[in-house]
C-alpha cells in the first residue's frame, strides 16, 4: 500500500499507468504467498476445526476479491485508458462514466475484502482464545481490531478510499505481523 499510486484526472492516470500496473501486479503476485501464510496459521490453530477452516476460506475469498480489485483498477483501467491518449472533450465525457464505474467495482471488491478480513480475524481470534495454541491476548487483539473496523464502517468511515484502505491494512497487517512474530518465536513441536 505504500507504493500505491494516488489517482487523479484521466490525464494523470495515463501518465502514471506504468507505475499503476507495476504496483498492482506486485500486489496480485503476493496473494498466493499470503494464502500460504494464512494456511499455516489455520494449520497451527487446527485446520480441521470449524473456526480455523472457516476463517481460512473466508479470508481466501476476501483475497480473491482484492485480487479482482487490483486487476480492475491496476491493470484493466490503465490498459483501457491507454487507448484514449488523444481524445476530444466529447470523448472524454464518454470515458468519465466508465472510469467511475471502474471505481465503483474497485470499491465493491475492497468492501468484500474488508468484511471477509474482519470475519476471518474474529474467527481466528476465537480459535486462538479457545485452543490457547497462541497467546490469548492475540485473540482479544484480533477481535478488538475487527470490531473497531466494523464499528468504524457502520459509523460511516470509508475504508474504500486509499487512505481508509491504508488504515485498515495497517491495523490488520500489524495484527498479522504480531501473529507471525509469535509463531516464529514459539518452540517447534516435536
Amino acid at each position: 500500500m505504500l507504493l500505491h499510486p494516488v489517482g487523479g484526472s484521466i490525464e494523470h492516470l495515463q501518465r502514471i499507468s506504468n507505475m499503476i500496473m507495476i504496483t498492482h501486479s506486485l500486489a496480485i503476485l503476493s496473494i498466493p504467498f499470503c494464502i500460504i501464510g494464512f494456511w499455516g496459521l489455520a494449520k497451527q490453530l487446527n485446520a480441521g476445526s470449524w473456526l480455523s477452516l472457516t476463517a481460512f476460506i473466508t479470508l481466501t475469498t476476501g483475497l480473491f476479491a482484492v485480487m479482482l480489485a487490483a486487476a480492475v483498477n491496476g491493470l484493466a483501467l490503465p490498459l483501457f485508458l491507454h487507448n484514449y491518449t488523444e481524445v476530444s472533450p466529447e470523448q472524454l465525457n464518454v470515458i468519465k462514466p466508465i472510469v467511475k464505474y471502474n471505481v465503483a467495482l474497485n470499491h465493491a471488491f475492497d468492501l468484500i475484502f474488508t468484511g471477509a478480513s474482519c470475519l476471518a480475524a474474529i474467527l481466528w481470534s476465537l480459535a486462538i482464545i479457545r485452543t490457547k495454541k497462541l497467546p490469548v491476548w492475540l485473540g482479544w487483539a484480533g477481535i478488538a481490531i475487527a470490531a473497531l473496523a466494523i464499528v468504524a464502517m457502520t459509523g460511516g468511515f470509508v475504508f474504500t478510499d486509499l487512505t481508509g484502505f491504508r488504515i485498515f491494512m495497517a491495523g490488520f497487517g500489524c495484527w498479522m505481523i504480531l501473529i507471525i512474530f509469535v509463531l516464529h518465536t514459539m518452540p517447534a513441536e516435536r
